[in-house]
């Protein structure tokens, strides 16, 4: 599915279209709704570059203990 915001709300934004993906995909990060990876395809970032974005703005990583746990078990498997 494809959204298609029209040119004149872009342009109301004062916003580049580049900056309100980055705004969308910041929200969606923030609400839980995208992970990581998948809100920095939507602002076409790479994810190390999306981190910088959300760390500018003082936005935690969604990474709790489970998460930590699940990665240490990755890297005993190694």
């Amino acid at each position: 599915m494809q959204v298609l915001i029209p040119s004149e709300i872009i342009n109301q934004t004062g916003m580049s279209e580049e900056e309100v993906l980055t705004e969308i995909s910041v929200l969606f990060f923030q609400m839980n709704k995208l992970t990581l990876g998948k809100a920095a395809k939507l602002c076409r970032l790479h994810q190390f570059q999306f981190q910088k974005v959300l760390a500018s703005r003082k936005i935690p990583l969604h990474y709790d203990k489970e998460d930590l746990e699940q990665d240490l078990i990755s890297l005993q498997r190694l």
